[in-house]
């Protein structure tokens, strides 16, 4: 009494009876396991969405009538503002091509539609009327990215980037003690620290820039193999068309739909782009978390916003978590981005048979970072500086003698070196007892804000 017959071309399936789907998509659920990994629901949006543009484009060649054309967009209209997310049950361990996810969305259409009061709605006759999975779900991995792109993680991105140039200016003229293999090095100011943060941050947007006009590239129109068989001439230009208003983001029909059927490269190079994020997320966050150590036995430059308990044994103890969380963020993506390389590899012939996986890891890359840029503007944006820790270690560097081979010469300038740090005294007062300069001369040429600035007074 749950469940209601449907029919395919294979015969008969029980169906659940409140399902909006039907045989074809209660195959898939029998057939693949991992229910809880179903598609992404940006994937599946984006796919209503090709749909509904898929519609206008048929009524635009003829190949249907209007009735079933405002019907298909009506229901289309309704999953794009998830509605019916639950209605798309396929794991994304199907099929490799996504027939599977595309059937779904089909009969999920096919029936809204037709319980809307239009004439019989078939899910391959109508709702998939001039297209193939084969060019469908290439085409929707490219759209959700574009998506994801402009509607998610860059606004996120331009405000960590936004972020880090504000407390760099802020702190342009903050000098503190440099570090290259994590062992104290020449000084540098905390602007110049943070300004490597935001030209790296900046050429990964520009990489994402460099990236979209091939992301806009779509196979649509190319059917089974790409060659366009049962596609009306129009058609795949019109949906585009239809796809752009839909969006508002600018696509364009691909020259050669074999290469984005056939291959992956375009969603490979997105993926590398997002790991590219994460190495510079990965290298800012760990950059915060040394700087924040301690509070009394680690480097303790600055402190990081206090956002909850850090240990369940060790009252008082407080946590980098923002930055931690980041990390391992970063560290999955960069695992995703392995598995959409392996993925994009597993092209034969006309198609790629590992299309639902590589949806899957962008989708999730995307979410995931565009929270990381959120989390760590936070903590950039929310850090305090311990200026006089700062000035302390930056007092008793003895690297700062450096400053005085010119001067002095190497050898000489290693035995203040030595002596600053064993007898744990500021380079200064060791070099006049070394040197016998004047004490003035010698303040000049070890002032640190001055080597900041390569020495420059």
């Amino acid at each position: 009494m749950n469940h209601r017959i449907e029919r395919d071309s294979m015969g008969e399936v029980e169906v659940p009876l409140d399902a909006l789907y039907g045989a074809q998509t209660q195959r898939a659920v029998t057939n693949f396991g991992l229910k809880d990994r179903a598609m992404p629901v940006a994937f599946i949006h984006s796919l209503a969405m090709i749909k509904s543009a898929a519609a206008r484009a048929n009524g635009d060649c003829g190949a249907l009538d209007e009735e079933r054309v405002e019907a298909l967009v009506a229901a289309a209209g309704e999953v794009i503002a998830g509605r019916h997310d639950d209605q798309f049950p396929v794991s994304v361990f199907q099929t490799g091509s996504g027939t599977s996810t595309n059937m779904n969305m089909n009969e999920v259409l096919a029936r809204l539609a037709t319980v809307a009061g239009a004439k019989t709605v078939h899910p391959n006759d109508h709702v998939n009327c001039s297209q193939s999975s084969n060019d469908v779900i290439p085409s929707c991995i490219l759209v959700t990215a574009m998506r994801a792109l402009n509607e998610q993680l860059l606004p996120a991105l331009g405000k960590l980037i936004e972020a880090v140039g504000e407390r760099s200016l802020e702190l342009s003229q903050l000098t503190k003690t440099g570090r290259t293999h994590l062992m104290d090095a020449m000084p540098l100011t905390f602007g110049q620290e943070l300004s490597a943060w935001q030209v790296q941050l900046q050429e990964c947007e520009q990489r994402f820039s460099d990236l979209q006009p091939r992301l806009r590239k779509l196979p649509i129109g190319g059917s089974a193999v790409g060659t366009g068989i049962n596609v009306p001439a129009n058609f795949a230009g019109q949906l585009v068309q239809h796809l752009q208003a839909l969006c508002g983001l600018e696509f364009e029909v691909a020259a050669n739909p074999f290469s984005r059927m056939a291959g992956q490269d375009a969603a490979l190079e997105c993926s590398a782009c997002l790991r590219a994020l994460a190495v510079t997320l990965s290298k800012i966050s760990n950059d915060l978390r040394w700087m924040a150590s301690g509070p009394l036995s680690g480097l303790a430059e600055i402190e990081l916003a206090a956002l909850q308990p850090g240990s369940s044994i060790m009252p008082g103890k407080v946590n980098p978590v923002l930055p931690e969380s980041v990390l391992m963020i970063a560290a999955e993506v960069m695992g995703h981005d392995c598995s959409v390389g392996v993925a994009a590899q597993s092209g034969n012939f006309q198609l790629n048979v590992m299309l639902p996986l590589i949806a899957d890891k962008l989708c999730s890359a995307f979410a995931s970072l565009t929270w990381a840029c959120d989390a760590t503007a936070q903590s950039v944006s929310g850090f305090t500086v311990n200026r006089q820790r700062i000035e302390a270690s930056l007092a008793s560097n003895p690297i700062l003698v450096t400053a005085l081979n010119a001067r002095i010469g190497y050898e000489a300038a290693a035995v203040i070196a030595k002596r600053s740090y064993a007898e744990q005294r500021p380079v200064l007062d060791v070099a006049v007892e070394e040197t016998g300069m004047d004490r003035e001369e010698l303040r000049k040429l070890l002032d640190a804000y001055r080597l900041t600035r390569g020495g420059v007074p």
